[in-house]
């Protein structure tokens, strides 16, 4: 991976960290926290979703909304399990 290819997805990570606490009530991690929320979450959207047989298209935008619902789900299942 390039120093261009890291910097996108870490920004695209940090984008979808922070769309995704956005969403989900109880705050953000802050900074470092939603960019590692946003970069597993874009895992679990690139496992998950394909799976599904859902395709948000190429490109920048399409890869902070998989990003976003991935982080979105690791934000439910985070606090799920801090609640219990």
């Amino acid at each position: 991976m390039g120093g261009e290819s890291l910097l996108i997805f870490l920004l695209v990570g940090l984008i979808a960290g922070w769309l995704a606490s956005q969403l989900v009530s109880g705050g953000g991690f802050g900074l470092i926290g939603d960019l590692i929320i946003g970069v597993i979450g874009a895992f679990i959207a690139g496992y998950l979703l394909p799976r599904l047989g859902i395709s948000l298209g190429a490109g920048i935008l399409g890869a902070v909304i998989s990003a976003t619902i991935g982080a979105v789900i690791l934000l439910i299942i985070l606090r799920a399990v801090k609640r219990a």
